[in-house]
């Protein structure tokens, strides 16, 4: 029987503070998407009412020797804190492939040490995923959703997928969209050569070809603009792509950013595109959103969710080179259409992308878990 605590929560005698501990491949500054969205979670957190650590389950990348002992040391800390934070949290992020594999590992043994834990799913294509495992292991991720106290999802398709393919109650699935904090309003301009970036890793999901291909076609040859592809992956392969193309005056591609590089990059810019063929709700088309900026990018995923097409961005077939080429074109040579998707983008995301809606939604969350937990260990 599992018996949950919570702690007393300063400055407020009588409420208690909810203690989260979340486990991210890479933690915060090498867990992609998923670690920044967790960064963002802690650094805007009010620890009065949650306090948020994190741990890493696998270090910069997968490497065995080290991998290994990061996820020995995850369950470790699952253990410890079973001992002597009783009441904590976990907070366990988990994707397709090889995130999947460890994070059975993880949620089985909270199962095993009896702690409230929450699967947060962040993933492009998980129903793929799922049915390219072996019918043991199909088994074994049904039962690793099931069991958790609750489940995070980015948008519907997600929990219609968890409902129907993974046999998950729906009562228990939770749906969060990605969020980002507040960089602020934006002012209106007219930029002679406008900024158009893409934030993500560099990979052919992500539509980097068919990006690279649009902006060197001659819908966009004899415009004014300047480019920046900013993510990691295969940068010095790109690189020569875009050499090829004649994009090297044009288009910058400066790797991985942070947080803070991000944002300020994100405020010099004018149009953000992600071409991508699957996501689940990506966080560049949020930081779009929030900056303000045109936001051009694919009906995939929980995109729908975030962008309404023709009202705060814009839309384009995957893989359709001509029709991104003819938008960017569209948007380069239209400043008034900029400037009124930018304006509705930060509306969009003023009203149900805020990082402050987000915590406010999250407190309460982990509030009824351990409030439900409760009452059934009262009620045994």
């Amino acid at each position: 029987m599992r018996a949950v605590t919570a702690e007393a929560r300063p400055g407020a005698p009588g409420s208690r503070v909810v203690r989260v501990r979340h486990y991210v491949a890479g933690g915060c500054e090498n867990g992609g998407g998923i670690g920044r969205l967790v960064g963002y979670i802690v650094a805007t957190a009010d620890e009065s009412r949650v306090a948020h650590r994190v741990t890493d389950t696998r270090g910069p990348r997968w490497f065995a020797p080290i991998s290994l002992v990061r996820l020995a040391w995850a369950i470790l800390s699952m253990a410890l804190d079973r001992l002597f934070v009783p009441g904590r949290i976990h907070h366990i992020h988990v994707a397709g492939r090889g995130s999947t594999a460890r994070k059975l590992v993880l949620a089985g043994a909270a199962r095993t040490l009896g702690c409230v834990h929450v699967l947060h799913l962040h993933d492009y294509a998980y129903a793929d995923d799922f049915a390219a495992r072996s019918p043991r292991q199909r088994r074994l991720v049904r039962a690793m959703f099931r069991g958790a106290d609750r489940v995070i999802v980015l948008g519907n398709g997600d929990r219609m997928m968890l409902e129907t393919l993974l046999g998950v109650d729906g009562r228990r699935i939770e749906i969060f969209h990605n969020c980002v904090p507040d960089p602020g309003p934006r002012t209106l301009r007219i930029a002679p050569a406008p900024l158009i970036l893409f934030l993500g890793r560099l990979s052919e999901r992500k539509g980097v070809p068919e990006l690279l291909s649009a902006l060197a076609s001659p819908a966009m040859a004899g415009l004014r603009w300047r480019g920046v592809i900013a993510g990691d992956g295969p940068v010095a392969a790109y690189r020569e792509q875009a050499a090829a193309l004649g994009l090297s005056g044009r288009v910058e591609m400066p790797g991985w950013l942070d947080s803070g590089q991000t944002r300020t990059l994100c405020q010099n810019a004018d149009i953000l595109v992600l071409p991508s063929h699957a996501e689940g709700m990506a966080m560049a088309v949020i930081e779009g959103l929030a900056h303000g900026l045109s936001v051009v990018t694919t009906r995939v995923g929980a995109h729908e969710e975030a962008v309404i097409d023709g009202e705060n961005g814009l839309f384009v077939p995957v893989g359709d080179e001509a029709a991104l080429a003819g938008t960017l074109a569209r948007l380069v040579s239209d400043p008034d259409l900029r400037n009124g998707l930018s304006a509705r983008a930060r509306e969009a995301y003023l009203s149900r992308f805020s990082m402050a809606a987000y915590q406010l939604r999250l407190e309460a969350f982990y509030e009824a878990i351990l409030s439900q937990d409760q009452a059934r260990v009262h009620a045994r």
